[in-house]
């Protein structure tokens, strides 16, 4: 990428960063009506920090209801309510708009393309968001509360839910229009606007995993659509796709829902990796090794993530052979991914490593995402699976996957990127601080979830046996650690918004992504009015 530069510099950005209040819109109005990715990419990030915090309050209410045996504080109905809309917002509220978010300030400038290619649907697809978000709170508010089915919501119980459930089908509806409207814009942008010279092998590999990713989306997320429209006219028009009293199958809805729902689990690594692959680099001082074999491995992933998913259902009576297909395909899976561990692990060798936040994070997601996908192989045997499925085992692991994965590498990219973006610097004792006592709590809430399930402690249960205590008091207070933790992150983001060291033009010395090369810091309002020149 360093052949990349080019010596026409910074022609084009003399007009400085608040050119946006010459014309146009200020004040609240300018981001309700806003088409600039940066503002859009703003929004998705603030949106998906508040999300995070109320999914982060519900898991709060489950652990606390789980520091010991017996009935504490809320009635299991309530406590079944509080791990569906937890899976939900997180999933589709904090962990999916944080990516997009990333994906918004960031391909534009690393392609060098002026903005997104659909600049008012960019817009839309922001502000479904926010409404969806308040229906799924709202769904707490109707008679008979929130849905207490599982972030899956599986028939037959979603057949015999209250209007909550109503709430939450046209909200997954929402969030499935706002992510296609996002792909199918970040798809077109990568595809027909990146600058002269910019191949689609010499792209950075965020933008390449956000390419994948962006296929995927528009593949999977109808599927979903699909699957909760055929819940909602079980419910209200009389069919009966999964309704066994009518001659439907509770077991069809699990095979809709895991096609999409397998690939949606890439849909949130990808993207992450991606990050990761941004970051390695710039801290080992060294181009990323494999970079052609990154993305080889990164589009096998996506190819094989559709015939992967019913692993999910080991136990709903599947025949042997087709147990044995879907057992090899998901060990299968694994060797792609070990591609791409390998070639962090190459990046880093006798690189010339230092150890900021941003850097932590990435070996903090390096290390938990790899432990994840080894107790995902675990679970990928199916004679195993068939012990461990419904136990603590599966929690643990979905959790090493999305927090350490998804999560961690996203507080790596905001660190990594906020010098960019705000033209500041974060204050990096407190960033250090944020790294180690979110992988100290992490690791107190979730490693011992895998001992509560290979001692066959069931998840979604408000009560539990007093043989088990020990390891969920642990984990509970591993939570409220966890939990106050990321209120430091709020403060130092904050902190450098208001107050933070003004950010050289290169804070980070090994970066070489065109937003660092080409574009003053921070970055300007409009990027690249004209395309920058490669060379």
């Amino acid at each position: 990428m360093s052949a990349v530069l080019d010596t026409h510099g910074h022609g084009d950005h003399e007009h400085g960063d608040h050119d946006h209040h010459g014309h146009g819109p200020t004040g609240l109005m300018r981001w309700i009506t806003t088409t600039n990715h940066k503002d859009i990419g703003t929004m998705y990030l603030w949106f998906s920090f508040i999300m995070f915090l109320v999914g982060g309050v519900m898991a709060l209410v489950i652990r606390a209801e789980l520091f010991q045996p017996g009935l504490q504080l809320v009635q299991p109905e309530f406590f079944n309510q509080m791990t569906t809309m937890h899976g939900l917002i997180m999933v589709f509220g904090a962990i999916m708009p944080a990516f997009v978010g990333f994906a918004n300030w960031l391909i534009p400038m690393q392609i060098g393309a002026p903005d997104m290619a659909f600049a008012r649907m960019n817009n839309w697809s922001f502000w479904i968001l926010p409404f969806a978000g308040a229906l799924l709170v709202l769904s707490f508010f109707t008679p008979g509360g929130a849905p207490g089915v599982g972030w899956t919501l599986y028939a037959p119980l979603t057949i015999q839910m209250g209007m909550g459930m109503d709430l939450t089908i046209f909200a997954v509806h929402l969030l499935g229009m706002s992510s296609i409207m996002g792909s199918i814009n970040i798809v077109t942008t990568i595809l027909n606007m990146r600058a002269p010279g910019m191949t689609l092998m010499r792209m950075p590999l965020f933008c390449w995993t956000w390419l994948i990713t962006g296929y995927l989306l528009i593949a999977t997320m109808p599927v979903l659509a699909g699957a909760v429209t055929m819940t909602l006219t079980d419910r209200h028009f009389g069919t009966s796709f999964f309704n066994a009293a009518g001659g439907g199958d509770p077991v069809l809805y699990q095979h809709i829902f895991w096609f999409f729902g397998h690939p949606e689990v890439y849909i949130i690594a990808l993207p992450a990796f991606g990050v990761i692959s941004q970051v390695i680099p710039a801290f080992s001082r060294k181009p990323l090794f494999g970079y052609a074999s990154m993305v080889y491995a990164t589009s096998a992933i996506a190819i094989l993530s559709f015939i992967v998913w019913a692993h999910h259902m080991y136990v709903t009576g599947l025949p042997i052979g087709t147990q044995l297909f879907f057992m090899y395909a998901t060990i299968l899976i694994a060797v792609p991914t070990g591609v791409k561990v390998f070639n962090w692990v190459a990046t880093m060798w006798q690189g010339s490593l230092t150890f900021e936040t941003p850097m932590l994070f990435a070996l903090g997601f390096l290390f938990l995402f790899t432990l994840g996908g080894f107790s995902g192989l675990v679970l990928a045997l199916a004679p195993v699976d068939i012990q461990l499925q419904e136990t603590y085992y599966v929690v643990a692991h979905f959790h090493y996957v999305m927090v350490a994965g998804a999560l961690f590498s996203a507080f790596s990219g905001v660190y990594f990127w906020l010098p960019k973006w705000t033209g500041k610097m974060y204050d990096e004792t407190l960033g250090k601080w944020h790294f180690w006592l979110s992988m100290i709590f992490f690791n107190m809430i979730f490693f011992v979830q895998h001992f509560l399930g290979l001692a066959g402690m069931p998840r979604r249960i408000p009560d539990y046996n007093l043989m088990f205590e020990t390891w969920n008091k642990i984990s509970s207070i591993g939570a409220f650690g966890f939990g106050l933790t990321q209120l430091l992150l709020l403060y130092i983001v904050l902190k450098t918004i208001r107050s933070g060291e003004k950010a050289p033009q290169m804070p980070w010395e090994g970066a070489d992504s065109l937003e660092w090369t080409h574009l003053p810091t921070p970055a300007p309002h409009h990027s690249f009015e004209t395309p920058p020149v490669l060379k």
